[in-house]
C-alpha cells in the first residue's frame, strides 16, 4: 500500500452512495480516514456497524470534506446533492482512485460499450490458468476495494464503466483497452463527445511505459484518437486477424461478430503477458460466456433460445440479428437516448419482432416500416406469444432472440432479475415444443 502522500489518509471524506461500491469503499477507509456516509434513498446498511456513520442532508452541507468518493450510479446532474457536488467537483473522486492511491499493482483496464464483460471474464480465465494470481472487479459486480489479501504479484482485471471513468482523476492501469464506441449512456453524459471523453480518460492517463489496445476501423475511436496525443504504447486491434485462428477452436460461442471482437482483444493482450499458445487454446474451447449475454439457453434441431437480458442498446443487438435465422425478437424497457437501430435491409424479413412495457414509442419509431412488430403489456404476455407462434409454424430453424436494448429498471431491479425471469417463463410455457 501506498502511505506517501496518500490524499486519501487521515482526511474528512463523504462518501456519496451506498450500493455494493460505496460500501465497500466505506468499509476499506473505515480505519484509514474519517469518514461520512450518505445516500438519497437514506438507505440503512443491514448488520452493519457503518449505520453510525450515516449523516443526514444537513449534516453534510455543513462539513468541510477534502474528498468526495462518488458511486458510479450518482448523476452529479439528477441528485439531492447536485448543488453541493457541482461546487466541490474538484474534490470528488471514484473508487479507482482510491484503489490507485493505495496500490501499484499492475491493472488491465478494459472499458468500450460493448463487450466489456465478457472480454474481462475470458481474460480473467486464461491468466488464472497460468497460474497467477488475478482478481476480477470493477463494472463486473465485484467492487475494486472489496478484494482481499493483495499482494504485490497480484494482477487486476477490471471492467471500468464510463461512469466510474468520468468521476476518476488519478487512476491510472498499465494495460487498457477500449474495445470500441457507439452511442450510449447519452442521458446521463449529455452528449456522444463527452461519453468518447470518460472512455479516453482511461487511456490519456498512462504513460510511455503503458499499453493502449484500441479498436482498428472504429469511427469514434479513430476521430478521438486525432485529437489525443497519447504517450503508451498504442496496439490496434483488428477481428478480421482471428479468422484462422478460430478455425482450430471448437466453440460456437465466438461465431458472432461481438465475441469475436472480444476475443481478438484477449490475445492481444495475451501476447504481451506470454501465454502459450496451448494454454491459450485450451482455455478459449472450454469457456462458456456469462449468463444474460448471448447466452445460448437450448439449443434444440429446429429452436434456438438465446437469453440476452444485458443487451441495453441497439449497438449490442445488431450482431444477433445478422447471424440468425426466423428471429422472433423480445424487446422494450427504458431506451437510451441517441440509441439507433442500424441493422442492413437484407435481414428485415428475418426477424419478427414483440416489444413489450410502457415505454413502446421509441422502439415503434425505430423499427417502423422495417421490422414486423406487435406490442404486448409486459415480457409475460411477449413470450406467450412467441412460444404459440412457434408451435403454429413449426418451420426449421426457428430462434427466440431476448435482447431487450433497454435498461431493466421500469419492471426488473437490474438485467440479472430480467433474465432470470426469462428463463422461469420459458421453462413454464416450451412444453409441447
Amino acid at each position: 500500500m501506498k502511505n506517501i502522500s496518500n490524499i486519501f489518509l487521515d482526511k474528512k471524506i463523504l462518501i456519496y452512495g451506498l450500493g455494493k461500491s460505496g460500501i465497500s469503499t466505506s468499509k476499506f477507509l473505515l480505519n484509514k480516514s474519517n469518514i461520512f456516509l450518505y445516500d438519497d434513498l437514506h438507505l440503512k446498511i443491514k448488520n452493519s456497524k457503518l449505520n453510525r456513520y450515516i449523516v443526514n442532508l444537513k449534516k453534510v452541507k455543513k462539513i468541510k470534506f477534502d474528498a468526495i468518493i462518488l458511486s458510479p450510479g450518482i448523476d452529479i446532474n439528477n441528485c439531492r446533492l447536485s448543488k453541493f457536488l457541482k461546487k466541490n467537483h474538484f474534490k470528488i473522486f471514484s473508487d479507482l482512485d482510491v484503489f490507485y492511491e493505495f496500490y501499484k499493482n499492475d491493472c488491465i483496464t478494459i472499458t468500450g460499450t460493448n463487450g466489456k464483460s465478457t472480454t474481462c471474464k475470458l481474460l480473467y480465465e486464461v491468466l488464472h490458468k497460468k497460474k497467477l494470481d488475478v482478481r476480477l472487479v470493477g463494472n463486473i459486480g465485484n467492487p475494486i476495494l472489496s478484494v482481499k489479501n493483495v499482494k504485490k504479484k497480484t494482477v487486476f482485471v477490471i471492467e471500468a464503466s464510463s461512469y466510474q471513468l468520468e468521476y476518476s482523476k488519478l487512476f491510472k492501469s498499465k494495460f487498457s483497452a477500449i474495445l470500441n464506441i457507439s452511442p450510449d449512456h447519452i442521458e446521463r453524459h449529455k452528449s456522444l463527445n463527452k461519453y468518447v471523453k470518460a472512455k479516453f480518460k482511461l487511456i490519456n492517463n498512462q504513460t510511455k511505459n503503458d499499453y493502449s489496445f484500441l479498436k482498428r476501423n472504429d469511427n469514434l475511436i479513430s476521430k478521438e484518437l486525432k485529437l489525443n496525443k497519447l504517450e503508451s504504447k498504442i496496439i490496434k486491434v483488428d477481428q478480421k486477424k482471428i479468422e484462422n485462428y478460430l478455425k482450430n477452436i471448437g466453440n460456437n460461442y465466438f461465431l458472432s461478430k461481438t465475441n469475436k471482437e472480444n476475443l481478438s482483444f484477449v490475445l492481444a493482450i495475451s501476447r504481451i503477458f506470454k501465454i502459450k499458445d496451448k494454454l491459450l487454446k485450451k482455455t478459449i474451447q472450454n469457456f462458456k460466456g456469462l449468463r444474460y449475454r448471448q447466452q445460448i439457453i437450448l439449443k434444440r434441431k429446429n429452436l434456438t433460445v438465446i437469453n440476452d437480458s444485458k443487451s441495453t442498446s441497439f449497438s449490442s443487438t445488431i450482431d444477433l440479428l445478422s447471424n440468425n435465422k426466423n428471429i422472433y425478437w423480445i424487446l422494450g424497457g427504458i431506451h437510451k437516448q441517441g440509441d439507433k437501430f442500424q441493422l442492413s435491409k437484407k435481414y428485415f424479413k428475418n426477424t419478427k419482432a414483440f416489444i413489450y412495457g410502457k415505454n413502446k414509442k421509441f422502439f415503434i419509431k425505430s423499427l417502423k416500416n422495417k421490422i414486423e412488430y406487435q406490442l404486448f403489456y409486459d415480457l409475460k404476455g411477449a413470450l406467450k406469444k412467441v412460444i404459440h407462434v412457434i408451435k403454429k409454424n413449426k418451420i426449421k430453424n426457428q430462434t427466440i432472440l431476448f435482447s431487450p436494448c433497454a435498461a431493466s429498471f421500469d419492471s426488473f431491479k437490474n438485467f440479472e432479475d430480467r433474465g432470470l425471469f426469462f428463463n422461469k417463463l420459458l421453462k413454464k410455457y416450451l412444453n409441447g415444443i
